[in-house]
């Protein structure tokens, strides 16, 4: 298009020495921090290679910049992870050569992977995975798009390290000192509340105020008894409220949703976003005596609540469009949360200050999640509080509860929402737990199943939303020579052993001290006939 040759253009103009040296094909991939484009060098053998050239904007940080290439020059180049050819560099203008990967669309190629492509795919993410944790690297980014694949030449690479941070022991020396640019607008208060269905609504509360727990309660249920929760957001001073319906890939959208049986499809709730919120159980400033003697709060901070408002001052502003000072006195959470929606740990959602390699381990449990279920994106979500809303939908409300003290945090639910069993969710999500197996007389019928929720049968769903997915075997109308399938027709979908659903539980562990690790994950019995 017009719009890219203009780019590429630019781009010529600004590093000028790449003109004698690439040519400039098309641009394959533009994101927050940079753009990517295909070209061609030519060889002094004659032949021309195909590379993939990532320009940084120029406002990145240099420190930033150097610290993603010291990640491709030392961890990359091996066991699945992108390496580095050349770097140019002009003014603030910096692009990093890459080789070329021909790869597939994740969303194109999930409808049609085989069970056994699946093992070997998440096999060679893990290597990619091992290898980069070995070095101290904690990507932060592990999605689809960053875990490049081509399916004919059963070729991997893991890319894209411009959100990367070290881990205590890191062997990457920039990023010691590389400060975290991963805080994307305003930090949240100490207390944001979510709502979902049915008045359900999270709660997280830093350690500092778990004391207050049981007066959270009883607010609690004040908002549980709302059909619309209204929540208050500042950002920078500025008054303003954000009406959003909540929104989910999986289980959020009304013809598409996978429930917790607490929840009813016919409810209407909605959420108003907030990223910075308050705490609704502290609405009553106590005085400055009793918060002084509470050993949870800080002396700076109880000072400068109590300096800040008259004692005894009643908060006002819950349900309204405005923030009082009572609130905005209140000492806020600051945590690393770079990362991609759908894809950030509960500990990342909860603001845990300390996060590890554990977080890119939960992100390749998502992908497992969506491999599995044919689902993707599986997780859609406004904000990070309604992620973990709808995560607790998956583990358990109360799971996710207990998990979340290990690390310091407190969240308070009203509903409990139990969890659900991954084999059932997946293959209900896929369709493949009853027109296949009933036809051999195994297994149950759905009416027999703990858990009932719509799959993709139902009715169909938005793609540009919820991405594509795995139709049902289609047999009613085929009369009953249909009801036989054939193995090789299912791919081996028919064939999922416990063992994959094991990993995928032990991925998906809330508490991150004891989420399984990618060296760990290798010598899963999943993988027992695969070669390291």
């Amino acid at each position: 298009t017009a719009g890219v040759k203009k780019d590429i253009e630019k781009l010529y103009e600004a590093v000028p020495q790449l003109v004698n040296l690439f040519k400039i094909k098309e641009k394959i991939g533009e994101g927050t921090f940079s753009s990517v484009y295909l070209a061609t060098a030519q060889l002094q053998t004659g032949y021309e290679e195909k590379m993939a050239l990532k320009h940084l904007i120029p406002t990145s940080h240099p420190l930033r910049i150097a610290a993603e290439l010291q990640c491709l020059t030392v961890a990359g180049g091996q066991d699945n992870v992108m390496g580095v050819k050349y770097c140019f560099r002009k003014n603030d203008h910096v692009v990093i050569v890459m080789p070329y990967l021909e790869h597939d669309s994740f969303l194109d190629i999930l409808n049609s992977l085989s069970f056994e492509e699946v093992r070997e795919y998440m096999f060679n993410l893990f290597k990619a995975l091992r290898r980069i944790h070995h070095f101290g690297i904690v990507h932060r980014d592990v999605k689809p798009s960053n875990f490049l694949y081509n399916r004919q030449l059963k070729k991997y690479a893991l890319v894209d390290f411009g959100l990367a941070q070290g881990t205590p022991d890191t062997k990457i020396e920039l990023l010691k000192t590389a400060h975290s640019e991963d805080q994307q607008g305003s930090c949240s208060q100490t207390n944001p509340i979510v709502a979902l269905r049915n008045g359900v609504s999270v709660t997280v509360t830093a350690p500092e105020q778990i004391a207050q727990q049981s007066a959270s309660k009883a607010a609690d249920r004040r908002c549980s008894s709302l059909s619309k929760v209204q929540l208050k957001q500042a950002r920078g001073g500025k008054e303003d409220s954000v009406h959003h319906s909540v929104q989910r890939s999986v289980f959020g959208e009304r013809n598409f949703n996978v429930y917790s049986s607490t929840y009813q499809e016919n409810s209407s709730t909605k959420l108003i976003k907030q990223p910075k919120m308050i705490d609704v159980s502290s609405r009553k400033l106590v005085a400055k005596k009793k918060i002084v003697s509470t050993k949870t709060v800080s002396n700076g901070a109880a000072r400068k609540a109590a300096s800040g408002c008259p004692l005894n001052l009643l908060c006002d502003c819950y349900a309204t469009d405005r923030v009082c000072s009572v609130c905005l006195s209140r000492r806020q959470q600051v945590a690393p949360r770079a990362g991609t929606p759908g894809f950030r740990a509960p500990e990342v959602l909860t603001k845990c200050p300390t996060q590890t390699t554990a977080i890119d381990m939960w992100s390749a449990g998502i992908i497992f999640l969506s491999l599995l279920s044919g689902r993707y994106p599986f997780f859609k979500a406004s904000d990070d509080l309604t992620a973990l809303a709808q995560i607790m939908t998956v583990r358990g409300s109360r799971e996710t509860i207990q998990a979340a003290r290990t690390f310091g945090k407190s969240v308070v639910c009203t509903q409990v929402v139990p969890t659900q069993n991954l084999r059932t969710l997946c293959e209900k999500l896929r369709g493949t737990n009853s027109s296949c197996k009933r036809s051999q007389g195994e297994g149950p019928s759905r009416s027999e199943n703990s858990t009932d929720f719509p799959v993709a049968a139902d009715k169909p769903c938005a793609p540009e939303t919820l991405g594509k997915q795995i139709q049902p075997l289609q047999s009613s109308q085929e009369g009953d020579g249909a009801l036989e399938i054939k193995a090789t027709d299912m791919k081996g979908w028919d064939e999922v052993p416990d063992e994959a659903y094991d990993l995928l539980d032990k991925l998906l562990d809330l508490n991150p001290a004891t989420r399984i690790t990618a060296k760990e994950a290798l010598l899963h019995p999943f993988f027992k006939d695969t070669r390291l």
